[in-house]
């Protein structure tokens, strides 16, 4: 982000490189994740005021395990390495490091011996970590001190105060240990002299400029799905441009029961915006036909979009851009790179086609969904828009497996009102990230009147989650799910058996396809 401190974090392919990033923003410091073997021209030109090393699932004696360019370590630049970066750091300067004899990975106290700079606010104290036991700090290198121990790590923290270069055993991002937060701080603001400047706020000022800059005076297309994401950039892109910008709903006939209309009425009453409604559902559900893999339904949705905007804009005349809510996350889970492994493709990520007609905007693209919330806020969009449940862009082409059909899209639409409706009339809506029913293709045998039933199986889905990178299965009661699962038992005839999802992100993903 330009004109603001930097903080860079360096992806060895663990989730914590993630939680770190955001736990840096939460700081108000700007944090861009970078590829472990970032080369140190390409540091250099970022002019970081920081560099955080993450975690990684291998240790350093593992021969494929990803290791960064030593020449990062030569910039000058404060390093914070938590870890496996602490491994990388202490072997670049000379200490000794090995496995661990019976590897933990856990809640452990620390003692902290040399409160300056990291642990500041804990001096003569012992504070609760989350210890990675995976190895075993033999011998810091030469110059480096021991900040705080603990029973089975006797250098749980190091540094070298004059080269700026900082080593942690323990994550100080996960959240159930708060002081994490005030080392990241400390690390931020007494190490790297880093200044607060990433705020809402501001980041709708220089967005509002550079979208002016980049796009005004010409004409911009919107894909205005109804949520969250495409709504706040369409919010922000109309502050910028006015009426240059043209919103294009189009309803694909995947989308919820009643959620075509709830959009057209909101974007038309409430926020009004010039926006054109584009039935069609025929044209994408015979593009889906006979398609099963969910990669290729996801790159036929995307595509098909692309085409509909570009038929829409030949209507309006001359169209230079294009608006999409594309969000961090789903470029990170969309790009695949040495020592990465690409997820699953986002279909305004990985689906568009390559001979796209427009230039593409996407201003949240280095922002997670929770800064996405915020900034909605701040624009005074209102809490139902700002605060609902994310939705996938292919809509319940992801949540029908195997073919998709207009009878199956019937009964999923109608199980999954009845999740919502319960979920909501239950108190349960905000506490979850997502909650919604997948139509598997297995059926199973019932009874339904006194007679045999062979029926699909639905599975509902509930997840608690800070930005999706990772999430956990939610745990609802237990007269929540009954109700749930007896009235779509009782209401939905085609369906005879509901399941719970009760898989982690990772190793599951919160979509099933």
């Amino acid at each position: 982000m330009k004109g603001i401190d930097t903080v860079a974090v360096l992806d060895f392919g663990s989730p914590s490189a993630r939680l770190l990033a955001r736990k840096i923003r939460e700081a108000r410091v700007f944090s861009e994740i970078l590829p472990f073997d970032t080369p140190p021209e390409k540091l250099k030109a970022l002019a970081p005021c920081g560099l955080v090393l993450a975690g990684g699932p291998e240790g350093t004696d593992h021969g494929a395990a990803p290791r960064c360019h030593p020449g990062i370590f030569q910039l000058g630049i404060p390093v914070l390495a938590i870890g496996y970066g602490m491994q990388l750091l202490l072997q670049e300067f000379g200490g000794k490091v090995r496995a661990a004899a019976a590897p933990e990975y856990g809640r452990a106290t620390l003692k902290v011996e040399n409160p300056e700079p990291l642990f500041m606010e804990f001096s003569g104290s012992t504070v609760e970590v989350w210890l990675n036991h995976g190895f075993q700090v033999e011998e810091p290198p030469p110059g480096f001190t021991v900040l705080a121990a603990a029973a089975h790590a006797p250098a749980a923290a190091v540094g070298n105060h004059e080269k700026r270069l900082y080593g942690l055993q323990f994550h100080p991002e996960v959240t159930r240990t708060p002081a994490g937060f005030s080392i990241i701080s400390n690390f931020l603001y007494q190490v790297c002299r880093c200044r607060p400047g990433w705020t809402p706020e501001a980041f709708i000022e220089r967005t509002v400029a550079e979208i002016k800059e980049t796009a005004g005076g010409k004409r911009v297309l919107c894909a205005l799905s109804g949520g969250v994401d495409s709504t706040v950039a369409a919010a922000l892109v109309q502050r910028a441009v006015g009426a240059g910008l043209n919103c294009i709903f189009v309803d694909h006939g995947l989308l919820r029961k009643g959620e075509a209309e709830r959009i057209r009425r909101f974007f038309q009453d409430e926020f009004p915006l010039n926006l054109v409604v584009v039935e069609a559902g025929e044209r994408f559900l015979k593009r889906l036909r006979g398609i099963t893999d969910p990669e290729e339904k996801r790159r036929v949705v995307g595509a098909e979009f692309i085409r509909v905007f570009e038929e829409e804009a030949r209507k309006l005349g001359t169209v230079d851009f294009l608006v999409q809510g594309t969000l961090y996350p789903d470029v990170i889970e969309s790009v695949t790179r040495d020592g990465t492994v690409k997820i699953k493709s986002h279909h305004n990520v990985g689906g568009l086609p390559p001979d796209l007609k427009f230039k593409l905007l996407e201003p949240f693209r280095l922002l997670f969904k929770d800064e996405v919330r915020v900034v909605g806020t701040k624009l005074g969009l209102p809490e139902e828009v700002v605060w609902r449940q994310p939705f996938p862009g292919p809509g319940l082409a992801v949540r029908v497996l195997g073919e998709v059909t207009p009878e199956k899209l019937a009964l999923l639409r109608e199980a999954d009102s009845i999740v919502t409706r319960e979920i909501t009339a239950a108190g349960w809506y905000h506490k979850l990230w997502q909650a919604f029913a997948v139509l598997t293709e297995t059926r199973s045998v019932g009874v339904r009147g006194g007679k045999r039933s062979y029926e699909h199986v639905l599975v509902v889905r509930a997840v608690t989650s800070e930005d999706a990178m990772s999430a956990d299965w939610a745990r609802l009661p237990y007269d929540l799910l009954d109700r749930i699962a007896r009235r779509i038992i009782n209401e939905v005839p085609g369906i005879n058996r509901v399941v719970y999802d009760i898989t982690a992100k990772p190793p599951g993903t919160i979509e099933w396809e």
